[in-house]
């Protein structure tokens, strides 16, 4: 799943340990949603979101033709 964690993780000043501390997750958990090879439930989606001040669109909306084009080059 495509995203821009890093980015609102890195404006939010927050180092991964403590993006996971304060969702409830494991650091590591933190770093693969970063590098896309995770898919977070929506509720830690939410859940990150809040700790980084941003919205869904912000940190987890990618453009259909983007979302269907990374889906042709998966099959």
């Amino acid at each position: 799943m495509k995203n821009n964690l890093k980015v609102a993780r890195v404006q939010a000043d927050l180092t991964q340990q403590q993006l996971a501390e304060k969702t409830g997750v494991t650091r590591q958990t933190i770093s693969l949603i970063e590098k896309e090879k995770y898919n977070p439930t929506l509720k830690l989606c939410l859940n990150i979101c809040y700790a980084v001040n941003k919205t869904l669109d912000d940190v987890f909306w990618i453009e259909r033709e983007e979302y269907e084009n990374e889906d042709t080059k998966n099959k």
